[in-house]
């Protein structure tokens, strides 16, 4: 075989191996993860939140593709890649008309070859699956109706940093069974804590859901009961009961959702030293009570801070390489 030959052979291997690489290098999923996968990363955020700035992927380019609005999903992406010397680039519902104004497998195809990832942030997993599927960069999960992955991420980050150490601890999650307890319940079954969740009838999780944490190992306790999952808990846990998309249900929620408040009283019941978080926007006075959020156990604001630095864990293990 002559030397073009050989590069020409090289040259169809080597964009066959990246093509392939990178195909297999998604985060759509917590379930995308192991536990070892996990561990390095909450290892690789607190190295760089010691590093604000390092460029670490200088000349890349990274799109965000919006759906739904955000405040910290955006925000943390954006100065994540400009701390890492890389760009971002926001594209609104407007302008992309995700899977309307073109079908998503062109969009991902094209945007493939401007961009060295994507983020999604959309209505439907179904649409981060398909951007996955036909895109040959990294595809992010920035929140799907199904997962919110980076949010679960930065909480365990935020959990290591209080508690030292995830194994053995309990988490109690009270109220909507929605993407956020979906991903906070398969990471706890990969890394060793225990998952509590108290729901009304109806807003549980799916058996899907249950069934694949389960087969991780995971210790999952489901009662309608808040008292129930919050006494002796290390993390006390809530979100929105009402999610984007959701608006024309929230007056028949606020119903169901009547007396799974989180509020001193029910905080009370956990451990001496257990923290409170909620991902953000919270709904005072609905999910939360008045006050909570400013409590000597919240460390709400530090699970939103934790976002630009697992942000940018992820960031490097998709697109440094």
């Amino acid at each position: 075989m002559g030397k073009i030959g050989r590069l020409q052979l090289f040259m169809l291997y080597y964009v066959h191996y990246r093509t392939v690489r990178i195909e297999m290098k998604h985060l759509l999923s917590i379930a995308n993860l192991d536990s070892k996968e996990i561990q390095r990363l909450i290892r690789s955020a607190i190295e760089l939140k010691r590093a604000v700035r390092r460029p670490l992927l200088e000349g890349r380019t990274l799109a965000l593709i919006f759906e739904k609005p955000s405040l910290r999903t955006r925000v943390s992406f954006d100065v994540a890649m400009h701390q890492l010397g890389g760009h971002a680039l926001y594209l609104s519902p407007a302008e992309v008309g995700l899977g309307e104004r073109e079908p998503i497998s062109d969009v991902a195809r094209v945007l493939s070859r401007y961009v060295d990832g994507i983020v999604a942030r959309t209505f439907s997993h179904k649409s981060v699956e398909t951007l996955a599927q036909y895109a040959t960069v990294p595809v992010i999960n920035g929140l799907s109706d199904e997962e919110h992955p980076c949010q679960i991420l930065a909480d365990l980050l935020t959990i290591y940093e209080k508690k030292g150490s995830l194994e053995g601890l309990i988490i109690s999650y009270v109220g909507d069974a929605n993407n956020v307890a979906n991903s906070l319940l398969l990471a706890c079954s990969l890394v060793g804590i225990d998952f509590r969740i108290a729901s009304p009838k109806g807003y549980q999780p799916s058996d899907d859901v249950l069934a694949q944490a389960r087969k991780n190992g995971g210790q999952t306790l489901l009662t309608e009961e808040p008292d129930k999952v919050v006494q002796g808990a290390d993390v006390v846990y809530t979100d929105v009961w009402t999610s984007m998309g959701q608006e024309a249900e929230a007056e028949r929620r606020r119903r169901s959702f009547s007396g799974y408040q989180v509020d001193s009283r029910l905080l009370s019941l956990a451990k001496k030293d257990a923290i409170f978080m909620h991902p953000l926007p919270a709904h005072h006075g609905e999910e939360v009570a008045e006050g909570i959020l400013d409590a000597p156990q919240s460390v709400v604001y530090d699970q939103a801070e934790n976002r630009l630095h697992m942000q940018k864990a992820i960031l490097v293990d998709l697109l440094k390489g």
